[in-house]
């Protein structure tokens, strides 16, 4: 095992495959399908095998250490190295505050920085550029992976926000299945309310988020707060969310709770070059992290190699209890958990007093996930203790808030985000909306009323394309006093701050022709999340009359016609398989 074997900057490299071929020896398997199948440059340089040409016997791959040898080694030198560090690894950092590449440096690792894309949701949000939002995960993915195997990289330390990024650089992870840390970016922290506003049951000095400012939006249009209180929340939503992968062990522990601002999350940067170099040493790689039994508990990130379905999803929801009593369905932000313990006080708790978390699944750190939590005090309850996570005895609501559905509306499937506290059954009829724009007009002119079902169609994958979060509009339901009389059901996503009666995820999308294309305003909508079902009510003779006029208006062409988002669309699976591409 190579545990301290660099790879060099190889963006130089005249690859002449006919001189001096030197294989890479690598056993099949897991480890080398098709995207592990570099050692380093510098091990090559440095040992000059001398051995028959042969190709890797999974990858077909050939290195000429003469090249090495003539070309990349003027690259490093290029770039600061000599003879001294030359033989140091070597970690793509991207992008990252510069905190991370001298701590790399402080303990003899060769930190690049690189960069990647981030679309903010929170600005995208309820404007075409949503549609960007999730391809920018696959974009992400892409390029840490592309930059990572070009230039034989040792390793990885990414800093992601923001829902797709942090997915995006698991998904690369997987990819390159070299030793990787994610250093989430830090919560944000919660805002502050500078007036009461009494027609939401708000008060000066209580907390707000950017949720809140969304929902404001919905209460101001329909004239429920004034002018000044709306801005006092859009202007206090943001002073300065990733628990997922810190669950999955491929964070720091509290990394997903530290905010932003605070100065641990700069001595953060600073520990993952520490533990970066004990991967090496040790040659531990996420797909050794990551395996199935771990990485199975968010909808944005589809697995490397193992099968998963959206009715693993139903049954980890149905084993697993909603105990943090978080935004935007509870009282408390990221930052109060982090104040409790943050999630190791979490994860102890739940490893002491459930069988649902597996204590022997390994770390970035190199150690287990039980090792972690030896000193780790675990959560207290009771009187004058934290009050953000529930004990597992009395939880907010036994089960978790994602419920699959079927039924003739989504003969594939649809997700329903729901707590509990909207209710399990609603009956109503349709109001439809092919264009996100066309609905805040409709709900200032009072149009959207108590007893609807508000479809909005054509924003799946390929339908809009990109899948936009829905986050606008459920924003402005919840603020115009209708979240909890009326149900949203889309083929796009939710935010995770989106609340109230939502059902998103629906397959097939509308673009494909799924029978959410055929909805027409009134047609009555029934949801029974204890029954799992989503029904359209309407004859069989009406279904067939639509289908058929449906069908003799041909294929719905795209809409668009080039870049990224047309790449996108041709592309990308079902949102049930997780809307990705390859």
């Amino acid at each position: 095992m190579q545990s301290f074997a660099p790879a060099l900057l190889s963006n130089s490299v005249g690859w002449e495959i006919e001189q001096n071929l030197w294989p890479i020896d690598r056993e099949p398997g897991m480890d080398c399908p098709q995207y592990d199948p570099f050692v380093s440059m510098t091990h090559a340089l440095m040992e000059r095998r001398k051995e028959a040409p042969k190709p890797c016997v999974c990858c077909f791959l050939w290195v000429s250490p003469y090249q090495i040898a003539h070309y990349v080694i003027g690259s490093v030198y290029a770039v600061g190295l000599d003879e001294q560090t030359i033989t140091n690894p070597q970690v793509g950092i991207s992008p990252v505050w510069w905190e991370v590449k001298e701590g790399c440096e402080a303990e003899g690792i060769n930190g690049f920085m690189f960069s990647t894309i981030g679309v903010s949701d929170g600005m995208t949000m309820s404007t075409e550029g949503m549609r960007y939002s999730l391809p920018s995960r696959d974009l992400i993915a892409d390029s840490i992976e592309t930059v990572t195997m070009a230039q034989h990289y040792d390793g990885n330390i990414s800093i992601p926000g923001c829902d797709k990024n942090m997915p995006g650089c698991l998904m690369a992870a997987l990819r390159h299945n070299r030793p990787t840390i994610l250093v989430y970016g830090g919560t944000i922290q919660a805002g502050i309310r500078h007036v009461d506003c009494p027609a939401l049951g708000y008060k000066k000095g209580d907390t707000v988020n950017i949720a809140d400012a969304f929902e404001s939006f919905g209460a101001y249009k329909t004239g429920q707060i004034s002018d000044e209180e709306r801005f006092d929340v859009v202007r206090h939503a943001c002073p300065g969310r990733e628990r997922a992968v810190e669950f999955l062990g491929m964070s720091l522990p509290y990394s997903a709770s530290i905010p932003a601002v605070y100065p641990e999350k700069t001595q953060e940067c600073f520990r993952a070059a520490k533990y970066m170099k004990n991967l090496l040493a040790k040659d531990i790689k996420p797909r050794f992290v990551s395996f199935k039994r771990s990485l199975a508990s968010t909808r944005h990130c589809p697995l490397w190699g193992h099968p998963l379905t959206v009715d693993d999803f139903q049954t980890i929801s149905d084993r697993t209890p909603y105990l943090a009593d978080l935004k935007p369905s509870g009282r408390f932000v990221t930052e109060d958990l982090h104040k409790a313990g943050g999630i190791p006080a979490l994860l102890k708790y739940l490893l002491n007093h459930t069988d649902l978390i597996d204590g022997s699944q390994m770390t970035v750190t190199g150690r287990t996930l039980a090792e972690n939590l030896e000193d780790v005090e675990e959560l207290k309850f009771g009187e004058g203790e934290q009050q953000v996570v529930m004990p597992i005895e009395k939880p907010i609501k036994p089960t978790g808030h994602l419920t699959i559905l079927r039924g003739n509306l989504a003969p594939g499937s649809a997700v329903a985000k729901l707590t509990g506290k909207e209710g399990l059954f609603f009956e109503g009829v349709a109001k439809c909306f092919d264009v996100e724009a066309d609905f805040y007009p409709a709900l200032e002119r009072g149009e959207i009323k108590a007893g609807q079902v508000v479809i909005f169609r054509y924003q799946g994958p390929k339908g809009s394309p990109g899948m936009p979060e829905m986050l606008g509009p459920t924003g402005a339901i919840m603020g115009a006093g209708l979240g909890k009389s009326t149900c949203l059901i889309t083929d796009g996503r939710f935010s995770g701050a989106s609340r109230g009666f939502i059902i998103g995820h629906v397959t097939p999308e509308a673009h494909l022709g799924g029978p959410i294309a055929l909805v027409e305003d009134g047609d009555k909508i029934t949801v029974d999340a204890h029954k799992r079902t989503i029904d359209w009510h309407v004859s069989e003779d009406v279904r067939a009359a639509r289908q058929a006029a449906l069908a003799k208006t041909g294929p719905r062409p795209f809409r668009v016609k080039r870049g990224v988002l047309l790449r996108y669309a041709r592309d990308v699976a079902p949102a049930s398989e997780g809307a990705y591409c390859d």
